[in-house]
């Protein structure tokens, strides 16, 4: 059995096959999350039973947190898959996230919170070569961190 773990809070969406919570493949792609996502799951489904389905929970883009919740949980549901988050910062070595301006989610010791920088940093997700299910929550639901922008 397998594990899924899907990033879809910036370009490039990744995916990640887990076995016994080791990296065994990766897929990047740079479309559109809504357009390419049920596309790559049917076909990593078609190669692999997967018992976890994990995502990024955000922060990060609001469209593309949606599309990953929705998409999976629905999976999940259908399929009798178990669903688990976990923050974007999991997989960013706990990097500022872009927000919007010059204005970054920042995880502190209790909280996530937003700060100005003078230089926004850029930053890169990627998928841990070992996946540890025990750091994950049952708690799937989107974290958005700001109100809409107006």
């Amino acid at each position: 059995m397998h594990d899924l773990v899907v990033i879809a809070l910036s370009s490039p969406l990744l995916l990640g096959v887990y076995k016994d919570g080791l990296l065994i493949e990766t897929v990047e792609s740079d479309e559109k999350s809504s357009e390419v996502l049920p596309k790559l799951y049917k076909e990593l489904r078609s190669r692999y039973s997967f018992t976890h389905l994990v995502y990024a929970k955000g922060p990060g883009s609001f469209m593309a947190i949606k599309i990953s919740y929705i998409f999976l949980k629905t999976i999940s549901i259908v399929e009798n898959i178990t669903f688990l988050a976990t923050d974007a910062f999991y997989f960013n070595e706990n990097q500022p996230i872009k927000a919007v301006g010059k204005l970054c989610f920042v995880k502190t010791s209790t909280a996530i919170v937003t700060q100005t920088f003078d230089e926004v940093p850029l930053n890169r997700f990627r998928l841990p070569e070992q996946l540890h299910l025990e750091d994950l929550e049952e708690d799937t639901v989107p974290f958005y961190g700001i109100g809409a922008v107006g």
